[in-house]
């Protein structure tokens, strides 16, 4: 069955890349970015081909690519450029598609939209947590919204085990988890396929559930 994944973060740099290829890999799903903002020269879409080992997964081209390493809306009004979220059209592909956002849920792409507007009501929503002071807080908040929105919701942790909060999230959400990445020494194609053998069977899980 097709299906789209859009993955989330509960902030900036929590790991939404890296969990996005091994869904890739697990599903042998497409890529889809649809907003690039910074390292032009290395794109997230750049990153996550490299760490893919199957020869199914197509990589489609982000529908704005923007230079300035900033929130999407800043940077799109230093390039003189308005973002409409109208104009984002998502890949048709015989796959299944993973999307990943930028930042959290509510990054500005315009002074009206943020990146919770692109999520389709069909979409299956992923939310990388990773331990910091407050991150129980970025959390919950984010599965909250996620939840009063009515989107099929469920979690991958990043890092160190934390118990005690990655428990109390669990307890206070009653949100599915995929998953944890480790803290890994480096990221490499081989184990990136090592977590998408994993988070297979709990993926296929979300979908039915």
């Amino acid at each position: 069955m097709k299906t789209t994944f859009f993955v989330t973060g509960i902030g900036t740099d929590v790991g939404k890349t890296i969990a996005s290829a091994i869904l890739i890999e697990a599903l042998q799903a497409d890529y889809f970015k649809p907003v690039q903002a910074g390292d032009l020269a290395h794109t997230d879409t750049d990153k996550v081909k490299a760490l893919i080992t199957n020869s199914k997964s197509v990589f489609h081209p982000s529908q704005y690519a923007l230079q300035t390493p900033m929130s999407p809306h800043a940077a799109a009004a230093i390039e003189g450029i308005t973002i409409d979220i109208n104009s984002i059209e998502f890949p048709k592909t015989d796959n299944s598609l993973v999307v990943e956002g930028a930042g959290g849920l509510l990054v500005p792409l315009n002074d009206k939209k943020t990146i919770l507007d692109i999520i389709q009501p069909e979409f299956h929503v992923i939310v990388v947590s990773r331990h910091y002071l407050g991150s129980i807080n970025h959390t919950l908040l984010t599965l909250q919204l996620l939840q009063e929105k009515g989107f099929k919701t469920s979690l991958i942790f990043n890092g160190a085990e934390h118990s005690t909060t990655e428990d109390v999230i669990k307890k206070m959400s009653g949100v599915s988890v995929i998953g944890r990445i480790d803290e890994e020494p480096y990221i490499d194609k081989n184990v990136v396929k090592a977590y998408a053998e994993q988070f297979k069977d709990r993926l296929k899980n979300f979908i039915q559930c």
